[in-house]
């Protein structure tokens, strides 16, 4: 009875430091993707039935993601656009690089707003969650611009040749 003791009491011992190594790396190792956006604007939609949404989404981490959805006040539908060969399709989501960036920006990748609830003018402000596959969730306000406003974003080598 006694070393049947002492035998469960070492696999207990032994279990519970397995589980307390996995749990520390995980959290030292820095898994979940950072994701910080900058350069968020719409320009003034013409109308009520659409409007376009860019960004530059950041992964200040060194795993990769997906841009997986969007959600907002202004439209129950969302959508994630890639533009190829001046065409635009919906795709189900988007890479973000590690150590990277997502950039969403006119005549390329964007986010389509589908049937807007109102028409938001210059100044106004669009709220946006955006939604990956591995970080938490990311607010953003879309600041309403003029229709022929077009960010000059800087060249940035993020991500580019490690």
């Amino acid at each position: 009875m006694n070393a049947r003791t002492t035998r469960t009491l070492a696999v207990a011992l032994s279990l519970t430091a397995a589980l307390a190594i996995s749990g520390c790396s995980g959290e030292s190792g820095g898994s979940e993707p950072k994701m910080t956006v900058s350069g968020a604007f719409m320009p003034q939609p013409v109308n009520d039935k659409m409007a376009g949404g860019f960004l530059v989404v950041k992964n200040g981490s060194g795993a990769a993601d997906k841009l997986t959805g969007a959600t907002s006040p202004l439209s129950d539908d969302l959508q994630i656009h890639e533009t190829k060969d001046q065409k635009m399709q919906q795709v189900q989501s988007m890479d973000v690089p590690a150590n990277g960036e997502l950039r969403l920006e006119r005549g390329g990748n964007h986010i389509m707003f589908m049937g807007l609830k109102s028409t938001p003018k210059v100044g106004d402000k669009v709220t946006v969650e955006l939604r990956f596959e591995k970080a938490g969730p990311v607010k953003v306000e879309l600041d309403v611009k003029d229709r022929t406003y077009n960010a000059q974003a800087p060249t940035s080598t993020a991500g580019n040749g490690h």
